[in-house]
Formats: C-alpha cells, structure tokens, sequence
C-alpha cells in the first residue's frame, strides 16, 4: 500500500491526517456547531431549557405587587399563610421608609396615597408600631420610676404597660383599616387593604417623638404635646382619604369626621394611660 520511502499513498482519501477507510456501510457522523466561545450561549439544548437566565431569587418580581412567581400559588384562602403573598409588601429600601415618614409629617400636603398607590409597604407600619411599643413601655417605665424616686417611694415594674400598648397600637392599625375597608366597600367606594394599612401605620410615627417629649415633667407640656401630635395624625389621614371618599355619595363628609375623631381619641387615650404619671 505504501512505497519505502513513504511518498505516496495508493487509492486513499485523506480527511485531516488520519487514512480514511473505504466502507459501503460507513455513516459519516457530523457534530453539532458549538457555541461555547460565546457566555452565556445563545441558545441550549438538553435539559437547560430557553436562554441564559439569573437565579429565581435574583429576577424582578419580588418588587411588583401585583405580580408573583410563575411557580403554582395555593388559591383561595390558604395564599394569605404563605410568605411569598407578603414579599411585595417588605420590597422598599430606606429612602422609601424616610420619603413617606416625611410625607406623615406633612399632612397638609395629602399626597401620601398617590405616593404609595403603586407599591404600598407593611415594612414601615410594622417597625412603626414596634418602635411606638418599645418607647411607650421605655419611657413610661423611666418617668414612673423617677417619679417615685423623688418622693422616696417605693417602686414596682409594671409589665401591664408593654402588653397595653402591643394591643393598643397593633390593635389599633389592624382593626381601624379593616373596618374601614368593609365600610367603604359596602359604599361602592372600595379602597385596598394594603393601602389603609400602609397609610394608618405611617400616621403613627408623629406619637414617637410626642412620647420622648412627655419625659418632661409638665402636665400642661403634656396636653399640648399630646394634642399636637393627635391633630397632626387625624389630619394626615383624613386629607388623604378626603378624595377618595367624595366618590361614597352624601356621607362622605361623615366617614372624614368619623375618621378625625378616631385618631383625636386614639391621641387621647395615649394622654391619659401613657403622658401622665401617678404615683
């Protein structure tokens, strides 16, 4: 087949440098084209299915409320029982938090539902009350005990009052908006539950520092104190509810009222178990 000196190759074909063998039954095997000098590859096959994709946890629906994973939800009831209903809620960062603290603040301005009509949080309300329990139970604590050190009496911790406040304020911003929420409903004036949830608990934030100032033994301070921040609280919600609740007919100015005064006797109530000091 070959000649000494190896210069010649009788009746081959040659594919690269290895002698082809001539074969009737021989199926020539072709290989795919391979896209591994691109990343990420364009396309894939096997059991990779579609394109080049992030994580699950890394894509963006964990920031559209009304959205969801594409994974099955249990319907009905039983989605309220699972974490990934409330994510939507928790999804703001700290110049959200401070941007609708701000808004609270302000209540005159009455722009606080339009600023969080796209995405409103539970992140803000929650930590709100929380800070609102631990200050309330802190401070009261502090002032009585002061109280009875001054007149040399004797002094017990009083654990009733952080209980009294848990139930108070998350009590207060659960229940408030649920009946709300019925009542608008049945008004033909339907607001989100989320929503009112979202706006009673940031109205609460004006009571944080109404409570570090009631350190100050004054009563009259107290009053206004207490009165100030209740005023600026019923306003809040009242304004921003005012052009949504036009829509429920002629009582729409009963509900506001109903409203302002729900938020003076909540301001009230805190005057009289938690600014004033008995000894």
């Amino acid at each position: 087949m070959m000649s000494g000196n190896y210069t010649s190759i009788d009746n081959q074909k040659v594919s690269g440098s290895v002698p082809a063998v001539s074969d009737s039954t021989h199926v020539p095997v072709k290989f795919a084209e391979s896209n591994l000098q691109t990343f990420p590859p364009s396309e894939t096959q096997g059991k990779i299915s579609g394109g080049y994709k992030p994580p699950r946890d890394a894509d963006d629906t964990f920031s559209k409320p009304g959205g969801g994973s594409d994974e099955p939800q249990s319907g009905g009831w039983f989605s309220a029982f699972s974490i990934a209903a409330y994510k939507p809620y928790f999804d703001v960062d700290t110049s959200d938090v401070l941007e609708r603290i701000k808004e609270s603040l302000l209540p005159w301005k009455g722009t606080f539902t339009e600023l969080t009509s796209n995405n409103p949080d539970l992140y803000g309300p929650f930590w709100i009350c929380t800070t609102l329990i631990f200050i309330a139970a802190s401070i009261g604590t502090f002032v009585t005990y002061v109280a009875h050190k001054v007149q040399s009496k004797d002094w017990n911790y009083d654990i009733s009052m952080v209980t009294w406040s848990a139930g108070l304020f998350y009590g207060y911003v659960t229940i408030v908006p649920l009946c709300l929420y019925v009542v608008l409903k049945y008004l033909s004036a339907p607001s989100g539950f989320v929503q009112l949830l979202c706006l009673y608990g940031y109205s609460l934030f004006v009571f944080i520092p109404a409570l570090c100032l009631s350190v100050v033994p004054l009563e009259i301070f107290r009053w206004v104190i207490a009165g100030v921040a209740g005023f600026m609280s019923a306003s809040f919600v009242a304004l921003n509810l005012k052009a949504h609740i036009a829509s429920a007919g002629e009582r729409w100015f009963l509900i506001v009222v109903a409203i302002f005064l729900l938020q003076v006797a909540l301001a009230l109530a805190l005057k009289i178990y938690l600014f004033t000091v008995a000894v």
